[in-house]
């Protein structure tokens, strides 16, 4: 008597599987925040270059262009670098969502401490709305400073850095929002750096001031770095 052998299925790829699970989600959330925390640290660092002058920060807006020339043709790095960051928000926010509806289903576990839960529900609504207008700020960013939409910046001039900046700087209203924008991403830096860790299992109440003392000094470098630009330009320092 023969026997057919049966080929077994064909499964998902194992990277596939392992971003449907909690785990594999929380690993995401914490790869792609340590890739967009380093752009914003570089681009806050790049930001400074408005104290040494037009000259020098219109320089740095080239560079950006212009990296790994002449090996490299004119922007092809700066759109790798582009595409990269948008396929880390992508998932970021993909991951983000998920795991609030996990955690939607999990509210009716009974056994979690009240405390715990209260403290944890805050901190992640305090991630969802932090997130939601630090996203929308990017998209008016990005209209404002690199393309240049005439109803956001109607004196925009490509290639003129210093001059963009100070000019839009320089209306209130768009001064304020790009500051309400900053608390934003000082709360969501920090909730995000304390979480990380946690997310990829270093949880451990001997490293958790450690964790603490990060997250807030993160927060308060990044965020502080950025809001010297809006108040440079509003009390006369730049411009």
């Amino acid at each position: 008597m023969t026997t057919t052998r049966q080929r077994p299925t064909r499964g998902s790829w194992w990277v596939v599987e392992f971003y449907r699970s909690a785990v594999g989600k929380k690993w995401v959330m914490a790869i792609t925040g340590v890739f967009l925390l380093g752009f914003v640290f570089a681009h806050m660092l790049g930001n400074l270059h408005a104290f040494e002058g037009p000259t020098e920060l219109n320089e740095y807006g080239e560079a950006l262009r212009t990296i790994g020339a002449p090996i490299v043709p004119h922007t092809v790095l700066l759109w790798l670098l582009r595409i990269g960051l948008i396929v880390a928000f992508a998932l970021h926010i993909h991951a983000a969502y998920a795991l609030t509806l996990v955690n939607r289903r999990a509210r009716g576990d009974g056994y979690q401490d009240e405390r715990h839960y209260l403290a944890a529900n805050y901190a992640s609504r305090t991630m969802r709305w932090s997130g939601v207008i630090v996203l929308l700020f990017l998209v008016w960013h990005l209209a404002d400073l690199t393309w240049g939409v005439p109803v956001v910046n109607p004196e925009f001039v490509p290639g003129e850095v210093y001059a963009n900046l100070t000019f839009s700087l320089g209306r209130w209203p768009v001064a304020l929002l790009y500051i309400v924008a900053q608390v934003a991403l000082a709360l969501h830096i920090y909730h995000g750096a304390w979480s990380m860790f946690q997310s990829v299992g270093v949880n451990h109440p001997r490293f958790n001031l450690w964790r603490r003392r990060f997250a807030t000094a993160m927060a308060v470098i990044v965020v502080g770095g950025y809001l010297t630009v809006p108040f440079g330009v509003l009390f006369g320092v730049l411009g």
